[in-house]
């Protein structure tokens, strides 16, 4: 792969915590697989008063630091400044612009901009408006690009809002709406999996496949982070956004080719053939549910409503389960579930696909009356892999059947360089593909699907939140949303699957 033009990243909240632990060590990994450009400069942006040498002794503690790799570090640590600003006051931008004319006069670098917006979500329209008065969205010295983070909107109208602000100074080219779960290696494979194996795609659609559940579990709770949590909810920090890309990955169209637009509006397919949930359907199709206190380990742990900044009588879901149709000729009548809570067993995310049940059994089973699935199950963390159940022999007399896994793990690929998500998606910004970044339309159009969601539990104080212990799969309730009430409950372990369960 070619190295991207010369250019400066700019980051706004540079002080935050998002470029100390995540944005510079991607940087740094990049550098050290010498895939940024020779001509390459960061340049902090944030209220704090910091000095070039302060701002790179705060990034160096975040840094992988050995006595072999000191004088690596170094190099890179000099690529990197500060600027002091006020991000919403507009005559600080002008110090921003000639700070910019100065680093590119000194380090030979062309007025090729990627601004990263790494701040509160009230700051998004306000930070490339103010860039575009001062001028630092003209392209015609240069590329101008600006990379924001989620919350992309809290609901349906502020989204359209945010891109009809956007799109009023920008074009959509110019944009790069980041989701990181896309930068994951195992759900980019997602695609590979599905369109380079003949063995797949024939069999991908309602004719085989029963149903679709797609998992993302966390062990840990709402933290420090309550006072935010409470405005938001796994509705809206999970499922409209990394859950439905995923959905999207899933169940696309094969593109015509591997190209930003063509991904894209395949995706934006999937958003658009999705079977409305009514207001009135919401109770029978969706359930949400909040951890109670328990114990796990022996150790006491608090309930949501107890946590540091949440309402003792809210009603935020810190879990949330969905069932959901795609009306098109591929997925017509196969069922797509939705779960994500905190607080749960284990942490994983992964993609179940339930192939349906041979037509006439002449078997007996090992475990059932009845043949289970067979289930391809791709994992995106932990233990990233991918694992299909198949029946096989018992071995002796007879012919009893038992279910037996055969898998594929990424850590066997040791030889190869896997990208962190950061890494992969700075990256590709800076060649300037936005395959794997969201566009206007398809985010509006995964809030039109949740929008309802919303609005029903807003406006129907009847519809239940439910407990669930902490430690625990989630409300037992969300066991009758799945037909035969089995939900799949996955281990941090993929291999032996089944034989034991690591959590």
């Amino acid at each position: 792969m070619n190295n991207p033009e010369p250019h400066i990243l700019i980051i706004f909240g540079a002080s935050g915590d998002l470029t100390k632990r995540k944005l510079i060590p991607a940087l740094y990994e990049l550098f050290e697989q010498k895939l940024l450009p020779e001509k390459f400069a960061v340049l902090g942006v944030s209220r704090t008063e910091l000095s070039d040498q302060e701002f790179r002794q705060k990034m160096r503690e975040f840094l992988p630091g050995t006595s072999k790799n000191e004088a690596q570090l170094t190099i890179f640590l000099e690529s990197l400044f500060y600027q002091s600003l006020e991000t919403s006051f507009a005559g600080d931008y002008l110090k921003l612009k000639k700070r910019l004319e100065t680093l590119g006069q000194t380090l030979s670098i062309p007025a090729n901009y990627i601004f990263y917006l790494s701040t509160p979500p009230l700051l998004y329209p306000v930070i490339p408006q103010i860039l575009a008065e001062s001028g630092l969205n003209d392209v015609s010295q240069g590329f101008k690009r600006i990379i924001i983070e989620k919350p992309f909107g809290t609901d349906l109208s502020s989204a359209r809002d945010l891109n009809r602000k956007l799109l009023s100074y920008y074009t959509e080219d110019q944009l790069y709406r980041i989701d990181h779960y896309l930068g994951k290696e195992t759900v980019q494979n997602m695609l590979v999996t599905r369109f380079s194996n003949g063995i797949f795609e024939p069999i991908w659609n309602q004719n085989f496949i029963h149903h679709v559940e797609i998992t993302s579990a966390e062990t840990l709770g709402v933290e420090d982070r309550g006072g935010y949590y409470e405005h938001s909810g796994a509705l809206r920090d999970m499922v409209q956004n990394h859950l439905m890309q995923l959905v999207g990955l899933i169940a696309m169209e094969p593109p015509v080719v591997i190209e930003a637009n063509a991904i894209r509006n395949e995706m934006l397919k999937v958003f658009q053939s999705m079977r409305p949930i009514r207001e009135t359907d919401v109770p029978n199709q969706v359930f949400r549910g909040q951890y109670t206190q328990s114990h796990i380990n022996n150790e006491h742990v608090k309930g949501y409503r107890e946590e540091k900044g949440v309402d003792p009588q809210s009603k935020t879901e810190t879990y949330v389960a969905i069932k959901f149709f795609i009306d098109n000729f591929r997925w017509a009548g196969v069922p797509f579930y939705i779960r994500t809570g905190k607080k749960l067993p284990t942490r994983v995310t992964e993609v179940v696909i339930y192939f349906k049940t041979i037509p006439h059994h002449l078997f007996v089973y090992q475990s059932d009356s009845e043949p289970i699935n067979n289930q391809l199950v791709l994992r995106i963390q932990p233990d990233e892999g991918i694992l299909l159940k198949l029946g096989m022999k018992v071995p002796g007399a007879g012919f009893r059947v038992q279910t037996m896994n055969m898998d594929f793990h990424y850590n066997e690929l040791s030889n190869s360089y896997l990208p962190s998500a950061y890494s992969r998606l700075l990256l590709d910004c800076m060649h300037g593909d936005a395959t794997l970044y969201s566009r206007s339309d398809a985010v509006e159009k995964a809030w039109e699907c949740v929008q309802p969601i919303l609005d029903a539990w807003q406006n129907n104080p009847d519809i239940p939140v439910y407990g669930y212990p902490a430690g625990t799969w989630g409300p037992e309730t969300v066991d009758n949303l799945v037909e035969n009430s089995i939900w799949r409950k996955p281990c941090k372990n993929l291999a032996h699957d089944g034989e034991y369960c690591e959590l």
